[in-house]
């Protein structure tokens, strides 16, 4: 059949189903390489060899489909953009962590090759850090910008504080590079993530990785019905487990049983910003529940406008050592807002009823009678509702 230039071959759409439909042997796709003729290959010098695919078992074409399939998958393999990440550039960086400090010291030394970003063909870049999982705004933390470059030497150190052996266990870092634009909003160049179990306590560990693009979202859309109603589902449980374990700073308690309970506010790190400028004006309040007679509150003083506030407050409950064994000590931290009702930043509780390393720093307090025992807690937004009223 021969069809002229310009003029389109009609086909019903009942024919074009049964192509689509029809069953039959799976045949192997061709290559561009079958249709031209091989050297030595015997098949005839014909032009019609110019326009047919070699078929199996035709001359020269023995054995040849196994052969194409192989080179089809290291192809495909090889011919993946792998280009594409090196082209964002390379990071250089060390890690710390100080089991005595509880710290995690990361010193962000230099990048090289990163990808253009401005007009001028270089970029304004900055390192941004964050520990997943966690509130990204609470955790942040930001290098200084380096000026119209490709290959920037920071040679600066940003500190984690509060930073537990759990969390170094079942936390990974997030390293960012991106572009500073004063006019428009800031441009990602890359990222690299480092699971934190690979740092050893007290060891200095070095990194040289490249740059890579943010894993992609799974999309709904290219599933089907049944899946993407699973999807669905499954993505508003996972929502709903991240707020309720959502992380807002960090708190760092003393404790001291001694004639009574001797609780110390120490400092805060990293906590959540609850105002506009991008800070809090926190303060901390502890209970010591069940509390009958409603007299157990105490409060430290309101620090402005910071987001790692050093309270370094202590407050006594007078109470037996029996009934201390029964009793929970809910430590929330608040905004202070003039005006109107201040918001709630997070809180921690610590009893016989508690888990991880709250109970722990419990046990440890009621154990070692007189001792200080002084411990990093996470806050969260889960407390007795009684506690999130103001």
């Amino acid at each position: 059949m021969t069809v002229r230039k310009g003029k389109r071959l009609g086909i019903t759409i009942q024919e074009h189903m049964a192509i689509d439909v029809c069953p039959g042997p799976i045949r192997p796709i061709r290559q561009i390489s079958a249709y031209f003729p091989r050297e030595g290959g015997g098949g005839g010098g014909g032009s019609s060899g110019l326009l047919s695919p070699l078929l199996p078992g035709a001359a020269g074409g023995g054995g040849s489909l196994s052969a194409m399939s192989s080179m089809d998958t290291s192809i495909e393999i090889d011919s993946c953009d792998s280009d594409d990440n090196t082209s964002l550039g390379t990071l250089e960086f060390d890690l710390l962590y100080e089991r005595a400090t509880s710290s995690l010291h990361c010193t962000v030394l230099r990048a090289k090759g990163l990808k253009p970003m401005d007009f001028n063909g270089l970029a304004d870049p900055y390192v941004k850090l964050h520990l997943l999982p966690g509130a990204c705004k609470a955790n942040k933390l930001k290098t200084k910008t380096v000026r119209n470059t490709l290959n920037p030497v920071w040679n600066e150190t940003l500190t984690y504080c509060g930073i537990t052996e759990e969390d170094m266990y079942r936390k990974t870092l997030r390293v960012s590079v991106c572009d500073e634009d004063k006019l428009t909003h800031n441009e990602f160049i890359g990222e690299s993530r480092v699971a934190l179990r690979r740092v050893k306590p007290d060891q200095t560990k070095h990194f040289n990785i490249c740059l890579e693009h943010p894993p992609p979202l799974p999309s709904p859309t290219a599933m089907s019905t049944a899946l993407r109603g699973i999807s669905c589902y499954l993505r508003e449980w996972e929502t709903e487990q991240q707020r309720s374990l959502e992380e807002r700073g960090r708190l760092l308690l003393c404790l001291q049983a001694r004639g009574g309970l001797c609780v110390g506010v120490k400092r805060c790190a990293h906590l959540a910003a609850m105002d506009v400028n991008g800070f809090s004006d926190p303060y901390v309040k502890t209970y010591l529940k069940p509390d009958v007679q409603k007299k157990s509150k105490h409060k430290t003083a309101v620090i402005k406008k910071t987001l790692n506030p050093e309270f370094n407050e202590e407050f006594f409950y007078e109470i037996s050592f029996s009934e201390l064994a029964t009793k929970t000590l809910e430590v929330t931290v608040w905004d202070y807002d003039l005006g109107k009702s201040n918001d709630f930043i997070g809180g921690v509780s610590l009893g016989c009823h508690s888990q991880g390393e709250t109970l722990q720093h419990w046990i440890d307090c009621l154990k070692n009678k007189g001792k200080k025992v002084e411990r990093w807690h996470t806050l969260t937004n889960e407390l007795p509702g009684s506690t999130l009223q103001e």
